[in-house]
């Protein structure tokens, strides 16, 4: 009884050392603030976030306008935001973003402004905060609300230990 205890005891203690972190590969000789791949072991707790669209910034603007939700970067902040709040009620942050796709409304009323996304993704990423996701940005017709020029959706893992 005594060697059965002290066996699984071993074996308990032994898993625990083989669980791997979450790894992230940066872009080689780059300083562009995504991960080229993130390596997420089985034993990590893994959180799909439903893609989120901006909060209004504007009640006197017409809610389908885009000046209901502002610009580019105004909206991919507020989006940011709502994503942190949503990983903060699970006991997650922003570092813990391991996957992101990005949806931009790109057409002749509103060309994709990737140059005022990044600038709004990089008070979250980069810098201080340098856990970097593997992300896609996707250049699309519309969303739901014509407003919206911004949807984020994000996959978050943290370690089981």
């Amino acid at each position: 009884m005594k060697y059965g205890l002290l066996a699984s005891a071993a074996l308990l203690l032994g898993s625990s050392v083989a669980q791997a972190d979450i790894v992230r590969y940066p872009i080689p000789n780059s300083t562009f603030p995504i991960a080229q791949a993130v390596r997420v072991p089985g034993d990590a707790v893994t959180y799909y976030v439903s893609g989120q669209v901006p909060p209004v910034t504007n009640k006197d603007a017409d809610p389908s306008s885009p000046q209901a939700y502002g610009d580019t970067k105004t909206q991919t902040v507020g989006v940011l935001n709502k994503i942190k709040q949503i990983l903060e009620g699970q006991g997650l942050g922003m570092a813990d973003v391991v996957k992101m796709q990005v949806f931009l409304v790109h057409d002749a009323r509103a060309p994709m402004d990737f140059k005022a996304f990044m600038e709004g993704y990089t008070q979250f990423f980069g810098g201080t905060q340098p856990n970097l996701p593997a992300r896609s940005v996707i250049g699309i017709a519309a969303l739901a609300n014509p407003g919206f020029l911004v949807e984020i959706e994000v996959v978050a893992a943290k370690d089981s230990k």
